[in-house]
């Protein structure tokens, strides 16, 4: 037993000094909260210890004695004995412990930033939700350009034509190699909205897929191609989509862009991340205005 304390003795002080060397800088400031920590972790490792040496000593020296209870497991029976009385004292302890900590504790009854932060900003909200409940489309037009121009251009550019190509230009709806490469490969960009997605080759000839391609990318300007009968299927005669079915290909309409700004969207530098939670449904609207606005 005299070599077991004297082994955790030593193994106390080298896990106190491990502590301290890892983290001793946060020890030297004047936040008495770092000293307590400290102090508790040196408690911790020391009950830890003596507890552990305490119980390989009881499973080494000790027999079992007391009244059996009656029942037992394949002859395995089970002793009447009360708990440990050090057991019960810490579990009442933590108990304790517990409901003082939720009532009086730190940091749940302290100053927190982060409370601060989340505060004023869901006071913030309510005022811009008040203050633009029904904005009229000239005003969504001139906030959609200040959110596009902070969040958008740095891929899109500040003329929203796609830095020579890196990423979507938005003055038109699509380029005719993107709606190729869609017809081609598929795209399932939106599985929330539109949960079938779109599989590839819905046209294997090539005449048809340049024909459908040049007519979307085109503005539906022109006569239709016969081929585009299997695009209105779920896009819709008129290519303004269908709900849950298909998106709308022939101008950035709300869902679209608030389906993209919630989902990301893979483009031709990376892949475009979710703004989900950075921009409010007023700010997704007006982002949507603006960018409608750019075709125009």
């Amino acid at each position: 037993m005299k070599s077991m304390v004297i082994g955790g003795i030593i193994l106390i002080i080298a896990l106190i000094a491990g502590t301290y060397f890892v983290a001793g800088d946060a020890f030297n400031s004047d936040d008495y909260i770092n000293s307590l920590t400290m102090l508790g972790a040196i408690a911790i490792i020391t009950i830890t210890v003596f507890v552990a040496l305490k119980y390989v000593n009881q499973i080494k020296n000790d027999k079992a004695t007391g009244e059996l209870a009656e029942d037992n497991w394949d002859g395995i029976g089970e002793y009447k004995n009360p708990i440990p009385t050090g057991w019960g004292l810490a579990f009442i302890g933590v108990l304790v412990w517990l409901f003082w900590y939720w009532s009086f504790g730190y940091p749940t009854n302290g100053f927190s930033q982060i409370g601060q932060w989340n505060e004023e900003t869901i006071e913030y909200n309510k005022k811009f939700a008040s203050k633009w409940e029904n904005p009229s489309d000239e005003t969504l037009t001139a906030m959609g350009e200040s959110l596009f121009l902070v969040q958008c251009a740095p891929c899109h550019g500040v003329d929203a034509e796609g830095i020579g190509g890196k990423a979507q230009n938005l003055t038109h709806r699509m380029s005719k190699e993107s709606v190729e490469d869609v017809i081609r490969n598929g795209a399932n960009n939106f599985k929330a909205e539109y949960p079938a997605g779109m599989p590839p080759m819905m046209l294997s000839d090539d005449a048809e897929i340049d024909a459908v391609s040049s007519y979307v990318a085109g503005g539906f300007k022109g006569e239709q191609p016969a081929a585009f009968g299997v695009c209105a299927g779920c896009h819709g005669a008129d290519g303004k989509g269908i709900d849950y079915v298909a998106p709308n290909i022939v101008s950035y309409d709300d869902a679209v862009v608030m389906a993209t700004l919630t989902n990301g969207k893979k483009g031709s530098i990376g892949i475009m991340p979710s703004f989900k939670g950075r921009l409010n449904p007023t700010q997704e609207k007006a982002l949507a205005t603006y960018i409608r606005s750019l075709g125009e």
